[in-house]
């Protein structure tokens, strides 16, 4: 039995490790800063892991809004979306994780672009 995208990711603790990084990538792009100037960086970093826990096969324990209801009238657009995605793949980058995983978060992260982009 092949292990799950949460296993290989290094768990928890990759996984955290990952999220803190995209989310300290957002804070300084340009292009998607401004959306988190007034925010709580501890609780956004606290939700994108326990949302990327759950989603790639870790405990269910992201408590927060499905995305379609987190990004309603926030007017986001497809630069500001594929800014986040060039994000994730830094993030995954410096944290040493593989081919194949990035291309399945990446698969997962733009499967998502409907309830996300200009919603």
């Amino acid at each position: 039995m092949s292990a799950s995208l949460f296993e290989r990711l290094g768990g928890n603790e990759g996984i955290t490790a990952i999220t803190n990084d995209l989310v300290d990538n957002h804070l300084s792009n340009k292009a998607i800063a401004n959306r988190f100037a007034q925010s709580d960086v501890p609780t956004i970093k606290h939700a994108a892991a326990t949302f990327m826990i759950s989603g790639t096969g870790g405990e269910n324990v992201y408590k927060g809004k499905d995305m379609l209801a987190a990004h309603k009238g926030m007017n986001i657009s497809p630069h500001e979306f594929m800014a986040v995605l060039d994000d994730a793949l830094a993030a995954m980058g410096k944290n040493n994780v593989g081919q194949r995983e990035q291309e399945e978060v990446l698969y997962i992260l733009y499967s998502m672009r409907p309830q996300i982009v200009l919603v």
